[in-house]
């Protein structure tokens, strides 16, 4: 038929979210971890909102836990992240929703470490300049995402939302740790 309207092949079709209720709805729990226990939905900005989150956290458990316990909080982040991002990702149905911020919550902690490793706790200019340091070089390589930190986001399901986030916060970490250690 002449006059009807038919999509040609190179026209592109709106790609439908899954409201975000039903992503919830589907999947409670991991959608609740994948966006930080909502921080994810604040306005502009969730990313960085996550990263910020991701900071007293870390302090309280550094504080209780020591360096050690901090890692392992960065690690179980980060792999128990991997499955909520990728699954609440399919779930909404987008490659990475700006929503899932649980990758910069362990890319963030990633970046933390060497403050709270090396920096006593009664030195708290000194960690503070340590800490916020980590917080803006993790944003700036997080959003810039420089030769292997972007690429990593081409990996499949959870594992690029993961990823680069993780290898942006471990790069932050080393810059703070060699600047740590040079002062010294």
């Amino acid at each position: 038929m002449e006059g009807s309207p038919r999509a040609s092949k190179n026209q592109v079709t709106p790609v439908s979210l899954r409201p975000w209720p039903e992503v919830f709805a589907a999947s409670r729990v991991t959608t609740l971890v994948a966006t930080w226990f909502g921080t994810g939905f604040l306005p502009a900005a969730p990313g960085t909102w996550g990263s910020l989150a991701a900071i007293p956290i870390a302090h309280l458990v550094a504080f209780f836990s020591g360096a050690w316990g901090l890692g392992g909080f960065t690690l179980g982040i980060a792999v128990i992240g991997v499955h909520a991002a990728g699954e609440t990702a399919r779930l909404r149905g987008a490659g990475d929703p700006p929503e899932i911020v649980v990758d910069e919550v362990a890319g963030q902690s990633i970046a933390l470490l060497p403050a709270y490793a090396l920096v006593p706790a009664d030195a708290s200019i000194l960690r503070i300049g340590a800490v916020l340091s980590a917080f803006l070089l993790f944003r700036v390589l997080d959003v810039w995402k420089p030769g292997p930190i972007g690429a990593l986001e081409r990996l499949p399901r959870g594992w690029g939302i993961m990823a680069d986030d993780v290898l942006a916060g471990a790069t932050a970490g080393a810059f703070v740790l060699t600047a740590l250690l040079v002062t010294r």
